[in-house]
């Protein structure tokens, strides 16, 4: 609280106790304060953790079916044996004719000289095929499934 002097109340006072003999306007203007202090607050902060519910997250795995519809390559091979029976002069090399490999196949005979005899060739073909294939198969995906629970309160709340 504070105390304060007021000038017109001093004067007042003044000139009442004078009755009069001292003007009003000769009394020293004074002001005086005083504080007292009465009362401090102060601040007090805490925490409390209160649970309103709670949370479970699972997962479900959910599945559905699809047709996958693809092209398939398939490589076959035919092997035909060629008989050639001819004297040759030198070992021939494999060679490629085509899609066709030709493998010779050369015997050694004695006679009054060495000579090469190309017996057969083997022909290897190559044939490529592409055919439509379809299957159904099960694909399988996963969700997230989250459920909230409110916490029941407590008979102290």
């Amino acid at each position: 609280m504070i105390a304060k002097t007021n000038k017109a109340n001093s004067k007042r006072d003044t000139e009442a106790d004078s009755d009069g003999a001292t003007p009003p306007d000769s009394i020293p203007e004074k002001i005086s304060e005083t504080l007292i202090p009465l009362h401090a607050e102060e601040l007090s902060v805490t925490k409390e953790k209160v649970e309103t519910g709670r949370v479970h997250v699972g997962t479900v795995t959910r599945t559905h079916q699809e047709v996958v519809e693809e092209d398939l390559s398939r490589d076959r091979v035919e092997i035909e044996r060629i008989p050639v029976n001819q004297t040759i002069d030198a070992m021939p090399e494999v060679r490629q004719d085509g899609n066709v490999t030709i493998v010779p196949v050369v015997e050694e005979i004695l006679v009054l000289q060495r000579r090469l005899v190309l017996r057969e060739e083997i022909h290897i073909r190559r044939i490529h095929s592409t055919e439509k294939y379809r299957e159904a198969v099960t694909l399988r995906r996963q969700e997230a499934v989250i459920s909230r629970t409110p916490s029941t309160p407590t008979p102290d709340e």
